[in-house]
């Protein structure tokens, strides 16, 4: 597609994408946020997701586990209403809960598991996507590391791994403060 094509369907797209949401049926979003429990944590909470569960895609293993998912990333299956948010929304408040600009894993987490992906459905959500990246990398000043994918198997991870951080507050709050993730977050998005 030539660019300015490209750029005409990016900018219809995120238009339609942050109009009113429409109703209808729930849909799913694959994101790769670094360490899975995080990612699940900070996207619980987001207006019109319905449910999140953690696990891995992108790899060729058709039964990966957490032993052994090599050439998956660790990923998280929102289940969100889009009657609720729109998915340009979803798009950004994952971007907005990691540090998009590390290419190789997130804060102490790092190597090819821990990278940061959207795994997109269709043209539609990769235009979506890369307009969102787009204004994340201008927001920031720097280039995004974080790739658009083409969707792929979603592997649910084992059932110790779902809602870590509801169901082991005090080894999630000691991970998460020991790797010095919200001091990282904070600097990335110069939270004050």
């Amino acid at each position: 597609m030539n660019k300015p094509l490209f750029a005409a369907v990016a900018a219809a797209s995120l238009l339609l994408a942050n109009a009113a949401p429409a109703a209808g049926p729930l849909r799913t979003a694959v994101f790769a946020g670094g360490c899975f429990w995080s990612a699940e944590h900070a996207m619980e909470h987001a207006k019109g997701v319905k449910s999140v569960v953690v696990g891995y895609s992108g790899g060729a293993s058709s039964r990966p586990t957490y032993q052994n998912h090599q050439g998956h990333l660790e990923a998280i299956q929102v289940t969100y209403d889009p009657s609720q948010t729109s998915y340009s929304r979803l798009v950004a408040t994952f971007f907005h809960n990691i540090d998009p600009t590390d290419p190789n894993g997130q804060i102490c987490d790092q190597g090819p598991s821990y990278r940061t992906a959207v795994f997109v459905e269709d043209a539609a959500e990769r235009a979506t996507a890369e307009a969102v990246k787009a204004q994340v990398a201008k927001e920031l000043g720097k280039p995004v590391a974080t790739k658009i994918l083409p969707a792929a198997t979603f592997h649910m991870g084992e059932a110790y791994h779902q809602d870590y951080a509801r169901k082991n507050p005090a080894a999630y709050n000691a991970y998460k403060i020991g790797c010095g993730r919200d001091a990282a977050l904070k600097a990335v998005w110069k939270r004050g």
